[in-house]
């Protein structure tokens, strides 16, 4: 497989790539035309931020597989288009957590004593000593805006430093909150009260510039820190904030336009203190994202987990074990099912009974959507599934119970058009040997194959020979039967392996019989 690199990262990340026989290609600072030829043919692409990956990207890039973000800030990727494009996007979220809280503390006590201001007075000469009358930290309010594992890092540093954390977060409970040690609060109550604010959320719509005129206003007599993104504070109206001392100071390694422009607001302020995005500027940092970034890569490339796909459904690595079977076992099942009610779908619904039931099974079902979607000939992978599903109206549904009728453990997928629906049903024997063992209520015990033909006909002797010699006449050879009947003389479901596809004609004259009310021809590859 091929990964071109378009920002430099850790050659430690690039080992990983090539221990795990692929092709590393480095493109560094290629932008617009030539970005999109380089990944013309990739199979990956790993970006930092200096790389904007667009929806032309993935137009240009038909073999791309996944994204890696060697980094935890993902606003330079459009996360829709590449869900579209089927493609998964990861993040390494972790590999910078320390060394981006090290730099926000570092931050905070530069604003609060002016440490950077009293230096440059000092190497021009000057002994300002009575000029700097800095603050304590200790015993102060800190105020958290984003309370995840940067936010959390931060908050429990300063805390042991004597600081007391009060956090804004509307998706974190209050008992994580209070197992953190950190009190939540809505926003205005959280900026009312901080000493030191400090920002850790991402860059959204709903984030931008949500630290404004208003909200700086409110914080009267505080600093302001940010090393998170650029753009989620309004930085003229901070600017002026701590120019005319509403703020004491601030400091930010983050800006709205990067490199900071030369007529920035912030650069006339001495009280404010801005760093050119060196949060994740730390050896052990640079290694530890481009690693992760790379291992997430070579795990899309196996069909592993993708531990931080910000875009697809995943699995705790430590479970993988356990679900891995049933992902085909569900693909399949969809297949089936789609092809036999062979009218509109309107309606999916994946069911878990059994040891399943007890697991995260979310790849389970983006793989049963994929597998129902794929004969409909919809570009479709587990990464789109869900967007496709969600496009075009498709109700979607997943039901678990904890018992199995007769089995340790059974996967369903039920599709319908409104009126009718069509269930097909899977599991797993010894060494993972797959079986449907139920079609449309009725039990059979199929072992699911490239070419299948399911055929409905009245329970009396003579039909399956018949079917048979239609079936040998168009020379389509049978390597296998499973049959299946409610009760004697009733209706019967036969379930055919075939080798070879079988044509209209055939169907045509089995359902020319009265004794057969219906055939369908399945395909599991094509």
């Amino acid at each position: 497989m091929k990964v071109v690199v378009t920002d430099p990262i850790s050659e430690a990340g690039i080992e990983v790539l090539r221990d795990a026989g692929h092709e590393v290609v480095t493109e560094y600072e290629t932008t617009g035309e030539t970005l999109l030829e380089a990944v013309a043919d990739a199979d990956a692409l790993i970006v930092r931020s200096g790389t904007e990956v667009t929806e032309a990207t993935f137009e240009a890039a038909d073999d791309l597989v996944i994204v890696g973000r060697a980094g935890i800030g993902v606003d330079n990727i459009d996360i829709d288009a590449a869900t579209d494009a089927g493609v998964i996007v990861a993040n390494a979220p972790a590999g910078n957590v320390r060394a981006a809280a090290e730099h926000t503390v570092a931050m905070a006590f530069a604003t609060a004593r002016s440490i950077p201001q009293a230096h440059v007075r000092l190497t021009a000469g000057e002994w300002a000593k009575g000029e700097f009358l800095g603050s304590e930290l200790d015993g102060k309010i800190l105020g958290v805006v984003g309370l995840g594992r940067v936010g959390q890092e931060v908050a429990k540093k300063l805390d042991s430093l004597g600081m007391a954390p009060v956090a804004y977060d509307p998706y974190i409970s209050e008992e994580r909150a209070d197992q953190l040690g950190t009190e939540l609060a809505d926003l205005d109550a959280v900026l009312e009260r901080a000493d030191v604010l400090t920002i850790h959320t991402p860059l959204t719509p709903e984030t931008e510039n949500m630290i404004g005129a208003a909200e700086l206003e409110a914080m009267a007599g505080g600093y302001v820190v940010n090393c998170a993104r650029g753009g989620i504070v309004d930085e003229p109206a901070l600017a002026a904030a701590v120019r005319d001392g509403t703020l004491e100071g601030a400091a930010l390694d983050v800006f709205g336009e990067e490199p900071l422009p030369a007529d920035s607001p912030l650069l006339d302020v001495d009280d404010v203190v801005v760093t050119p995005h060196l949060g994740a500027s730390t050896e052990a940092a640079q290694k530890n994202v481009a690693v992760s970034a790379a291992e997430q890569v070579v795990a899309a490339f196996d069909g592993a987990p993708v531990a931080n796909a910000l875009n697809a459904p995943s699995v705790d690595e430590s479970a993988f074990p356990r679900v891995e079977p049933y992902i085909n076992l569900a693909e399949t099942a969809g297949k089936i099912a789609v092809q036999l009610l062979d009218s509109r779908l309107e309606s999916i619904e994946v069911t878990y009974e059994g040891d399943i039931a007890e697991e995260d099974v979310e790849l389970v079902t983006a793989s049963a959507l994929k597998g129902v979607f794929r004969p409909l000939e919809w570009q479709v992978n587990a990464v789109n599934a869900p967007r496709i599903a969600e496009e075009r109206g498709i109700g979607v549904s997943e039901t678990k119970r904890r018992q199995a009728e007769d089995f340790q453990s059974l996967v369903t997928v039920t599709v319908g058009d409104g009126d009718r629906e069509v269930g097909v049903c899977g599991t797993l024997f010894a060494d993972d040997d797959a079986r449907i063992v139920r079609v449309d209520g009725y039990r059979v015990d199929a072992i699911p194959g490239g070419k299948m033909m399911v055929t409905r006909n009245t329970d009396e002797p003579g039909v399956i020979g018949h079917i048979g010699s239609v079936m040998g006449r168009h020379d389509v050879n049978i390597a296998g039967m499973f049959n299946a009947r409610e009760t004697i003389g009733g209706e019967a479901l036969t379930v055919y392996n075939v080798d070879q596809e079988v044509p209209d004609a055939a169907r045509e004259e089995l359902e020319a019989d009265d004794r057969i009310v219906e055939s369908k021809y399945i395909s599991l590859n094509g």
